[in-house]
């Protein structure tokens, strides 16, 4: 028997954020650009693969950060998936929009010429949105993966991971 939930039972933001502090996440930098390639981007732990034909992958973006609306304009992005030492990109990312690419070294990406940050990621992935879908506070990015590149491998350089507030390598 399904048990119908009764009222307003919504969790405070403050417990919501310690329910999803509480289970670690990889971390990327999603990035884009403006039309005069003035370059953009955020750190980012809320994303996953959505589906294997066509390659599609999701994350999810502020609504009130800076990133949002060029990303939607450009209709491109990069997510640059960052390993043990990529912890300075995830600081910087998370960090004043001013400061983001001044502090860590990127170059264009092959087929979206969108910021590849070699460096600090393990892999990167160009994508186009396919999709947006408003969802409060955020806005949920579906893009296509149009082209892969690996820049280390996983034994070279392990996974960063986020939670509990802090960092942490993914076990190799």
């Amino acid at each position: 028997m399904v048990t119908p939930v009764q009222g307003d039972l919504a969790v405070t933001r403050d417990a919501f954020r310690a329910l999803m502090g509480s289970h670690p996440s990889g971390v990327a930098v999603v990035a884009t650009a403006d039309a005069r390639g003035t370059a953009y981007g955020f750190t980012c732990t809320a994303l996953c693969s959505l589906s294997l034909d066509p390659p599609q992958l999701l994350v999810c973006a502020a609504d009130n950060g800076s990133t949002l609306p060029v990303l939607t304009v450009r209709g491109a992005f990069t997510v640059n998936l960052l390993h043990s030492a990529g912890r300075r990109a995830a600081e910087a990312f998370a960090g004043p929009a001013a400061e983001r690419f001044s502090t860590v070294p990127w170059r264009p990406g092959p087929v979206t010429g969108l910021p590849v940050l070699p460096q600090d990621a393990h892999a990167t992935a160009e994508c186009r949105v396919t999709r947006l879908i408003p969802a409060d506070d955020h806005t949920i990015v579906i893009g296509e993966v149009l082209h892969t590149e690996m820049h280390t491998s996983a034994t070279d350089a392990a996974p960063l991971l986020y939670g509990m507030r802090r960092y942490a390598t993914w076990p190799v």
